[in-house]
């Protein structure tokens, strides 16, 4: 066995090149059968176990600086780093991060758990290495997984050809995000590949003719300008691409499988300076044969049978839906009574179940790749013309496009839908995945409506009242996983915006709150034999009920306000502000998340963290509105 000897990539320097084929099975077999009982992102970290053996091997890292994009490619380099046991825990509450974390080690550079970021920190990397004089550093950037989709990407791209930097990008080409990748861009390196000899021989130039003294920095890009006025437009025969537009050198394709070729590649790049692209190509999965076979299940297939390849499903006999689920057959249930309506979505259409009207209605369907911020100015662009876009983005990775929801559709009244996917806390994904701050970032936006529904019926109610309204732009936030009902396909109704529910009656104190966090809120209060504790659901967050908050403001002495978000600027904030500019004077408790990123860990042991869990609130009642 190699890697039981390698605690550090200085063990696996010791190592002829001959032996890292081995290293890289034994790398992947690792990954497999930790996986298989601890689910995690198995396809991504598959495919770049070459390539991540042949950087350690090559690069001086943790001093060689390597930012993986996206994060979840980074097992194998976990496992090389110092952490082959603690993988064990990987994505555990109190194990180790599923992405790259700074404060966990030395090694993972730059933390990055949000796609298309990889180049633009890795280019500020390389730059302060310039102007600290540290001419040894090396600074790799890897950005696969459809990362290259998102724009931020090119931002970066266009900024690295004009500063003087020896950035190295490093473009992972599966054809893959978690579903295939769509657009301009997959054809782009497909055609690529088609010219894989030109460009081997015009490497296998260069180097000749720098070797013999002929060719120096100048020349190549006079070389490289001459040769584009003559290729004209025709990538696909002759080579051409936007790289080399932009004068950053461009190596590749190469494959991505080869460790070996990739170490001699990786040691030749070491010597160039200046900014450059190699370009390799692998295969999601790799090595896995179900896993290459369906490349989208096994991006995280949960638990698995190594041998069989069969997914394992726990028995649970008749249990409400996912969300997301509902979410995708009320669009396609709405879409077919209304064809103004279509869906986008930025690479999730599997995440969010958009598939499903992708399926039925493929015309009007859009998967923008890795591009929250395209997203939804292009949604504001359909729905400047007359059509009633859903567009759906997990609440976390909304943070990318909040301008566009400001300047492009709220500031000019446009009815997009926005739909929050994993709003709340998510789970083992950890930090960078929960859904924690979007009703804290669009609570001050003017023209927005904000609904969050408790079940599955409300969130069907939402979505028809969204199409029939007439108010301008609306976000409905949801969370990850079940709802509550079995019987979840109830006929739609339209409900009035801005009004709530008294779930529960009681005296002296109350809980007022959105979401399904709202239904473990009423089983704390129904604990209370002694007590009658009131629950009310705003289900709007804004507009709020008015006249349910006056109801709560005269009638309660104390309220707790409940939310899977976090409390500053949520709703407890909301109906703090609101009792207070109307002279009621309660005494308000928020329960919510505090000012703290939440780690990562099951939602079960995550709420029980954070006290929100059943205990945790019925505890939080008992101890504070009982004292007073």
């Amino acid at each position: 066995m190699y890697i039981e000897k390698i605690d550090s990539p200085e063990d696996l320097k010791k190592l002829k090149t001959t032996d890292l084929p081995a290293v890289c099975q034994e790398l992947r077999n690792y990954i497999i059968e930790q996986l298989a009982h601890n689910p995690g992102h198995l396809g991504a970290s598959l495919g770049v176990v070459e390539l991540t053996v042949a950087i350690h091997y090559v690069f001086d890292t943790p001093y060689d600086r390597v930012v993986w994009d996206v994060g979840h490619q980074a097992y194998a380099h976990k496992i090389l780093t110092g952490r082959r046991e603690a993988f064990k825990t990987n994505r555990m509450f109190k194990g180790i991060s599923g992405f790259p974390l700074p404060k966990e080690s030395e090694y993972d550079s730059f933390g990055t758990g949000h796609s298309s970021t990889s180049i633009s920190a890795a280019l500020g990397m390389a730059i302060a290495t310039k102007l600290k004089g540290e001419k040894r550093r090396q600074v790799v950037a890897v950005i696969g997984d459809g990362a290259l989709t998102g724009g931020l990407a090119y931002e970066g791209i266009n900024n690295a050809s004009t500063n003087d930097n020896d950035l190295l990008i490093v473009l992972n080409d599966n054809h893959m995000a978690i579903d295939p990748i769509r657009g301009g861009m997959s054809k782009f390196l497909t055609s690529i590949h088609l010219s894989h000899k030109y460009n081997r021989l015009r490497w296998l130039g260069y180097r000749l003719l720098d070797k013999v003294g002929l060719m120096d920095e100048a020349k190549r890009n006079k070389a490289i300008r001459f040769g584009n006025s003559l290729k004209g437009l025709h990538t696909a025969d002759t080579g051409n691409n936007v790289f080399e537009g932009l004068n950053i050198r461009y190596f590749g394709p190469v494959d991505g499988h080869d460790v070996e070729a990739l170490v001699k590649t990786l040691r030749e790049l070491k010597r160039h300076r200046g900014a450059k692209v190699l370009h390799i190509i692998t295969q999601k999965g790799k090595g896995y044969e179900p896993a290459e076979r369906n490349e989208t299940i096994w991006h995280a297939p949960g638990e698995f049978d190594v041998r069989t390849g069969e997914r394992i499903k726990k028995e649970k006999g008749a249990t409400p839906p996912k969300f997301q689920d509902v979410f995708g057959n009320t669009l396609l249930e709405l879409a077919e009574q209304d064809e103004r309506i279509v869906g986008i979505t930025p690479a999730m259409p599997s995440g969010c179940s958009m598939n499903i009207m992708m399926k039925a209605m493929p015309d009007r369907t859009f998967d923008v790749g890795i591009a929250e911020g395209h997203a939804v100015t292009f949604a504001a662009g359909l729905a400047k013309e007359g059509l009633i876009p859903f567009c759906n983005i997990y609440s976390s990775f909304m943070q990318r496009a909040y301008d566009g929801v400001i300047h492009d559709t709220a500031l000019q009244g446009l009815k997009v839908i926005f739909c929050l996917d994993r709003a709340g806390i998510v789970g083992n994904d950890g930090a960078t995945h929960h859904g924690m701050f979007d009703i804290a970032m669009f609570r001050p936006v003017p023209n927005l409506t904000i609904a969050a529904p408790r079940n599955e019926h409300e969130l069907r109610d939402l979505m028809l009242t969204a199409v029939r309204s007439d108010c301008g732009p609306w976000v409905i936030r949801y969370p990850r996983g079940n709802g509550s009902l079995t019987d979840w396909h109830n006929e739609m109704k339209v409900v009035e915006i801005g009004r709530g529910d008294r779930l529960r009656n009681g005296r002296g104190t109350c809980i007022v709150g959105v979401g399904p966090l709202l239904l473990t809120a009423l089983r704390a209060a129904e604990r209370f034999e002694d007590k009658e504790i009131a629950v009310y659901d705003l289900r709007f967050v804004k507009p709020l009920d008015e006249e349910l908050l006056k109801e709560v403001g005269e009638r309660f002495e104390t309220v707790f306000t409940i939310e899977d978000g976090v409390v500053a600027g949520g709703v407890g904030s909301a109906v703090g502000e609101w009792m207070n500019d109307h002279g009621y004077r309660p005494r308000i408790h928020r329960l919510g998340i505090p000012d703290t990123f939440v780690e990562h860990g099951s939602p079960a042991e995550l709420y029980h963290m954070l006290k929100l869990d059943e205990e945790g609130i019925y505890n939080s009642i008992r101890s504070l509105a009982i004292s007073h």
